[in-house]
């Protein structure tokens, strides 16, 4: 990133939220020592900038101070098309017209010999997503329950069950060409990750309590469930399909030619 563009960066970063030297550097990937150094530069260019000392301290804009609208470079432009081009194989989403109408406005506003220059490469970029065919109606009322850090009621249907369950949301999120919620359920008793488009009912629930270990049989009979060190031999096919996991997709090295090795700790409740 060049300098003038990271001084550009830096302000549109703190007219957002105060920041610390060191996050600014882990955002702008360079050195804390380079960011001081870019604060005094704004500073004595007459940037109103300002420090606050102490643990919920760091750098500010003066109240009011505002850039004027900053045009994309093709970098910047090809990053956000390409963000939309990943998410519009999604055949759901909370964004369902907004993901075409954006990308409409985006190269619109885009000088023509700009978006002559990203089109080649747009079309070379493919952010794999599986083809899915599925509805997510709850999703937009999910995930604002989720950010208010609120109790749902859900009519769940899994493989084998049918079921409402009480569920508190951490996190939504997409993957594999799903949406997924990853939630504690009061009638499972530990969190669980559950698809979105099989819940047929979103709606607020009072705030339940979450259980403790009670009992000393309890606390010995958790520490009891050891994980377990998995050695796996993997073909091709196998690697790719492992490496999709989440969880231990990481864990994959080469051992030979078209031969591969997962290695990783699961839980024992993980094995079948």
């Amino acid at each position: 990133m060049k300098r003038v563009d990271r001084l550009m960066a830096i302000i549109m970063a703190l007219q957002q939220q105060g920041e610390t030297a060191s996050s600014l550097a882990n955002k702008m990937e360079v050195s804390r020592r380079t960011i001081l150094r870019d604060i005094q530069s704004l500073s004595e260019m007459g940037v109103p900038l300002y420090a606050i000392s102490g643990p919920q301290g760091g750098f500010r804009l003066m109240e009011g101070y505002q850039l004027p609208p900053l045009q994309l470079n093709s970098q910047e432009a090809l990053t956000v098309l390409f963000a939309l081009q990943g998410l519009m194989q999604y055949p759901d989403t909370p964004f369902n017209s907004e993901r075409w109408t954006v990308r409409d406005k985006i190269k619109n506003i885009l000088p023509k010999n700009m978006v002559e220059q990203i089109h080649p490469l747009l079309q070379t970029l493919e952010m794999n997503v599986p083809s899915r065919n599925y509805v997510t109606p709850y999703l937009s009322p999910l995930i604002l329950l989720t950010a208010e850090s609120k109790w749902i009621s859900t009519l769940y249907k899994s493989m084998n069950h049918h079921r409402r369950l009480i569920l508190q949301p951490y996190k939504v999120y997409a993957a594999h060409g799903f949406w997924y919620c990853e939630a504690y359920s009061s009638t499972h008793g530990e969190t669980r990750t559950f698809r979105v488009d099989r819940m047929e009912e979103v709606v607020e629930e009072q705030p339940q309590e979450i259980p403790q270990l009670k009992s000393l049989h309890d606390q010995e009979h958790k520490k009891e469930q050891v994980p377990l060190h998995i050695r796996a031999k993997l073909t091709y096919k196998g690697m790719l399909q492992v490496e999709r996991d989440e969880h231990i997709g990481e864990c994959i090295r080469s051992i030979g030619e078209d031969e591969w090795l997962a290695e990783c700790d699961l839980p024992a409740s993980e094995i079948p």
